[in-house]
């Protein structure tokens, strides 16, 4: 996975981002990362030993001259940050089944987790991932470290969609078992027929700082069909007959822009960032424009 996700030239725009924490405090041990909050100081304040996956460009040469063993160099206020991303692999998320594999959607999910985790490792983030399916939910991490990036992509390339999956559970599942509030961006596109706001608030009321990325599939959002057809959701298996012609077409548009307003609104209501992508958008493009424009990277 890694060859196909990351060319040389998207690697050096995701090198200089990092992942904000605008309105949680970073966490209280030392790390890569330089806080966001004002009045945060740039001075240097001490050494920690290097470990695999640090950034090269910390190291104190001249102390590794003198010493012969490698130190990384602190600023004041820097702190890691603990970074979560949940993935949902419900049978949904395996669409479409055929024609062109850069539209499917949990292919689309794991890269772009893929490119946000790599972001976060190499800030010394501590980064964990979810993969949510009705069989359970697969956990990667808590690790740091860019040294990760490997190990990880190995982990997303196994990964598997599955089942009608509860959403709000998961959510608030994830909420319960982590112990330390970060940043959690949720990717999913949002068709859980329970919902997703019961999960959304418990991942808040455990401190987490939350974005919400829906991702579709052009056909999704303005579906070629027409006829009379069968159509059959793909994660509880049941059949409904259907005609669909231009103004059953155009009100499906209508609900479905209707539907992404309401997440829109839920969202801004609750502080929770909220972006919506198709997959004919490049991933790292949604990373370098929209997550930067709401605020999620810079």
């Amino acid at each position: 996975m890694a060859e196909r996700i990351f060319d040389e030239k998207t690697l050096r725009k995701l090198d200089r981002l990092t992942i904000i924490a605008n309105k949680i405090r970073a966490g209280a041990i030392k790390g890569e990362r330089r806080s966001t909050r004002r009045g945060t100081s740039i001075e240097f304040a001490d050494y920690r030993n290097y470990v695999r996956g640090d950034d090269l460009r910390r190291v104190d040469w001249n102390i590794y001259a003198r010493l012969q063993r490698p130190f990384i160099k602190l600023l004041e206020d820097e702190e890691d940050l603990a970074v979560h991303l949940i993935l949902d692999a419900s049978a949904s998320m395996d669409w479409p089944r055929s024609g062109d594999r850069d539209l499917h959607k949990f292919l689309y999910g794991q890269r772009l987790v893929a490119g946000l985790a790599y972001i976060a490792l190499g800030s010394g983030d501590r980064v964990t991932v979810s993969v949510a399916r009705q069989d359970g939910t697969a956990w990667w991490g808590p690790l740091r470290g860019r040294g990760q990036v490997l190990n990880l992509l190995a982990w997303l390339e196994n990964a598997y969609t599955r089942g009608l999956v509860d959403f709000n559970r998961v959510l608030q599942d994830h909420a319960r078992r982590t112990a330390r509030a970060g940043v959690c961006i949720v990717v999913s596109d949002m068709m859980s027929p329970e919902g997703y706001e019961d999960g959304l608030r418990a991942l808040q009321g455990r401190g987490h700082e939350v974005t919400t990325i829906q991702v579709l599939s052009p056909d999704e959002v303005n579906p070629e069909i027409t006829g009379d057809l069968k159509l059959i959701d793909v994660e509880s298996g049941i059949p409904q007959d259907v005609t669909i012609d231009a103004a059953m077409r155009e009100l499906y548009v209508q609900r479905l822009q209707a539907w992404q307003a309401e997440i829109s609104a839920y969202c801004t209501r609750r502080g929770i960032h909220y972006a919506a992508v198709e997959t004919s958008t490049p991933w790292e493009q949604l990373i370098l424009t929209e997550l930067r424009r709401i605020s999620v990277v810079h």
